[in-house]
């Protein structure tokens, strides 16, 4: 009686939505919408890397406070934070590669880094980075942190991919779709750490919404769309409120497994 008490407790507490295929649909739609909206702000009106990263900084700030400060899983207020984590990475990530000069490589390996130092915080102080196990704030403060890492290092990744010869925009997303095709294969066909291959896809979509998101409005010349940013975002906003609506999501279980 008291394992079920504690059990239903654990998935009340649970603050993030169960790994379904819902969820990566709409993880990789924000993603998109993080690229092509970061570059609204810093591209398109002008603002520049720097000013647009302060205008999503303290919009992050605020989601994640709200996330941690929520009794439950409220799926618009988890994916409006998803949405604010990805769009100042994206602006943090541009403004670190290119205003900084330490280049993709750079960039990337820093916030590889980053995210690898985060995850091993995690799990020495807390014995687990799974996201079933997020029911403390310290845990929720620990997926944050090493989410908006995560967020950051994928769009220097995407980038850095898509500016290799020969591969472009369409290349690059069609090389991180193969790799989470490899993760899917892992989790279904071996006895690898499903923890380690959730963050490695959650890691992976990133990339994949960013070179998509840069496919779209990036210039034909620069073998782009030339879609409009705003609208880009636009349409992708209304396709991830209409995913949140309508597609059933609930709350992550906690069955108390180890990591």
């Amino acid at each position: 009686m008291n394992a079920l008490t504690d059990k239903n407790r654990a998935e009340a507490l649970s603050k993030v939505p169960a790994v379904t295929l819902v969820f990566w649909i709409i993880k990789i739609l924000a993603t998109t919408l993080g690229e092509t909206g970061g570059d609204t702000l810093s591209m398109t009106f002008n603002l520049g890397y720097l000013v647009s990263t302060f205008i999503f900084l303290p919009l992050l700030a605020i989601f994640i406070l709200l996330q941690i400060r929520a009794a439950r899983f409220h799926p618009w207020l988890y994916w409006a934070t998803i949405i604010a984590s990805t769009t100042a990475g994206t602006t943090i990530a541009d403004f670190a590669t290119r205003s900084l000069g330490i280049g993709y490589p750079g960039g990337s390996l820093l916030l590889l880094t980053l995210v690898l130092i985060s995850l091993f915080v995690w799990y020495r102080s807390l014995g687990t980075v799974r996201v079933e196990a997020i029911t403390s704030r310290r845990a929720e403060l620990f997926y944050w942190i090493t989410i908006t890492f995560s967020q950051t290092l994928g769009t220097a990744l995407g980038d850095w991919t898509a500016d290799v010869p020969g591969f472009g925009y369409l290349g690059a997303a069609a090389l991180f779709a193969g790799l989470l095709a490899i993760m899917l294969m892992l989790h279904y066909a071996t006895a690898v750490s499903k923890v380690w291959l959730f963050w490695a896809a959650f890691i992976l979509t990133r990339p994949l919404g960013a070179t998509v998101g840069d496919f779209l409005d990036k210039p034909i010349d620069k073998g782009g769309l030339d879609l409009s940013r705003p609208i880009a975002s636009l349409v992708l906003a209304v396709l991830i409120v209409g995913c949140i609506a309508l597609l059933p999501q609930r709350a992550g279980r906690h069955p108390g497994e180890a990591a």
